[in-house]
């Protein structure tokens, strides 16, 4: 729980850092700069206090991080412009733990307690009273039912990633490797996620309608790029592979479903943007949820 608790931490830092990378270094520099950071950054304690790429976890690592972090960013950030910011989050934050706890439980045969599944709902409701869109944060985009395809696939794409490393971990204990350190997992997962967004942006790159996503300041300033790599990529997937090597997706994933609200109070100091009452109520609902998930673990 600690794990899934600091996991949540640390993903909420990203968000702001992402929104302020993206401003100082543009959109490719900013989503190819920070798994760089993290690939170097893990890299080096993988290949030297790490066990590298000898793992019998590796492949599979690699799978989950091109699963969840490859095509599932890809497919929120295809959501973004057709449902707008909220939405996009609402339904990949709200989908994406009930689809890991069915998947887990039908690959894996792993079950909760109704407790736990209680608490797991009453944080998502949280979520949801957060972000769904009002008068003050309406949605400004034309909305399309293509975003919300995009969005599940998001929500699957983050869901299912996380149950394959449950199974990464599987493998390895099966294997006589015991609980694979979280440090190396996440390098694992980020080469498979940078790999996937590589390919991405050389896709795009002869595409007219992707042409803007390669413009850049003309000066631009790389320090938020690393704060993002550091505090996402880095520690925070660290901690995610920590807490999926021991605890249930359907308990992780409702917690760090809660980085969004964690993030509000640091946007309002950073940004200026004040939290609406109703963002509020919907943060202490999902805490009493995380609290209660807790207690039942």
């Amino acid at each position: 729980m600690l794990a899934a608790l600091l996991t949540t931490a640390f993903f909420s830092f990203s968000i702001i850092f992402a929104q302020r990378s993206l401003t100082a270094a543009g959109q490719m520099r900013a989503n190819l700069g920070r798994l760089v950071v993290a690939v170097v950054v893990l890299g080096l304690y993988a290949h030297t206090i790490g066990t590298g790429l000898s793992s019998v976890s590796t492949s599979w690592l690699v799978v989950s991080g091109a699963v969840g972090m490859g095509l599932g960013d890809l497919a929120l950030f295809l959501a973004l412009p057709r449902l707008g910011s909220r939405l996009s989050l609402l339904v990949t934050q709200c989908l994406a733990a009930p689809i890991a706890a069915i998947c887990e439980w039908m690959w894996l045969g792993t079950t909760m307690a109704a407790t736990q599944i209680a608490m797991g709902g009453v944080i998502l409701t949280g979520v949801a009273v957060a972000f769904l869109p009002d008068r003050k944060h309406s949605v400004r985009v034309k909305l399309h039912w293509s975003g919300f395809v995009l969005g599940f696939l998001a929500a699957a794409g983050q869901g299912i990633g996380a149950i394959i490393t449950r199974k990464a971990n599987l493998v390895a204990f099966a294997a006589g490797e015991g609980q694979i350190d979280g440090i190396t997992a996440a390098y694992h997962r980020i080469l498979g996620a940078l790999v996937l967004t590589v390919l991405w942006f050389v896709l795009l790159r002869g595409r007219k309608w992707g042409r803007e996503l390669f413009t850049a300041p003309a000066n631009p300033r790389y320090g938020w790029v690393l704060a993002n790599g550091l505090a996402g990529p880095v520690i925070g997937v660290s901690c995610y592979q920590w807490a999926l090597a021991t605890t249930p997706s359907g308990i992780v994933l409702p917690i760090v479903a809660t980085s969004p609200l964690l993030a509000i109070p640091f946007a309002w100091w950073l940004e200026g943007d004040r939290p609406t009452v109703r963002s509020v109520l919907g943060g202490f609902v999902a805490v009493a949820g995380v609290i209660g998930l807790t207690l039942a673990h």
